[in-house]
């Protein structure tokens, strides 16, 4: 987890970044400063309204990434099922989106539906393949145990199957205890109350996140508003050298 102060200069390295235009490779004081600064990855709170774009998104796993998410070799229709079920009113959903707006990789914190364990999660996350190497995962289980801490869940659960090296290694470093039994394993991680640090800074992630998409949704409106119109300008040129033979 980062310091407050962390996050905020973060963040404005962060939005000075994607305003500045790319002119080349980066100068010696711009690496200094990636060096010195925290990537922020812009994870956004996903709510009902984008339910088809996750099932979009789980559809896209590949079978063995499929069998390691959810445990069994799930088809369309089991996946299809999955994402109608997800209850956003208890649970909460993160996304990462590329410059297409589209979903790259998705973590569902679960709360338990049981009064006697209100203080408990399990976290679930896929990256999409083209994706992966970037760290996603690792920086999705972050924001998910920094919303957990301020929701007042002091043990965030993990089931995987014990081939499921990356998630498992998600775990461990974040300090997580694994305990084996055969083919599955389980990880559990003890997380300490929330603070006013965890809780601001949960504040300038949604902030941040929020501003990176709408910058990415402006971008992609703009690049399909000029497809559009090359395309009607490629139809009347056409058009004219249609008349004139």
């Amino acid at each position: 987890m980062f310091a407050t102060k962390d996050w905020l200069k973060a963040s404005w390295h962060a939005g000075r970044g994607m305003l500045r235009p790319v002119t080349g490779a980066p100068t010696a004081a711009e690496h200094r400063a990636k060096q010195e600064v925290p990537v922020m990855v812009p994870i956004r709170a996903l709510g009902p309204s984008y339910r088809e774009r996750i099932t979009q998104h789980l559809l896209q796993l590949e079978p063995s990434d499929r069998y390691l998410r959810f445990g069994y070799a799930a088809n369309d229709e089991q996946i299809r099922r999955y994402a109608e079920q997800l209850d956003f009113n208890r649970d909460e959903i993160f996304g990462i989106y590329n410059r297409r707006l589209e979903l790259i990789a998705m973590a569902h914190l679960a709360f338990s539906e049981h009064p006697e364990h209100k203080h408990c999660a399990e976290f679930g996350v896929s990256v999409l393949k083209q994706a992966r190497g970037r760290g996603f995962g690792a920086r999705l289980f972050e924001r998910a145990v920094m919303h957990a801490r301020n929701e007042g869940v002091n043990m965030v659960f993990i089931h995987a199957l014990s081939e499921n090296t990356a998630m498992l290694k998600i775990a461990r470093n974040a300090g997580a205890t694994v305990r084996r039994d055969g083919s599955e394993s389980e990880a559990y991680l003890q997380i300490p109350p929330a603070s006013f640090d965890t809780r601001v800074a949960e504040m300038v992630e949604q902030q941040f996140a929020e501003v990176d998409y709408q910058l990415k949704k402006q971008a992609k409106q703009f690049w399909d508003f000029l497809a559009n119109v090359q395309e009607v300008r490629s139809g009347v040129q056409h058009a004219r050298h249609q008349s004139a033979e």
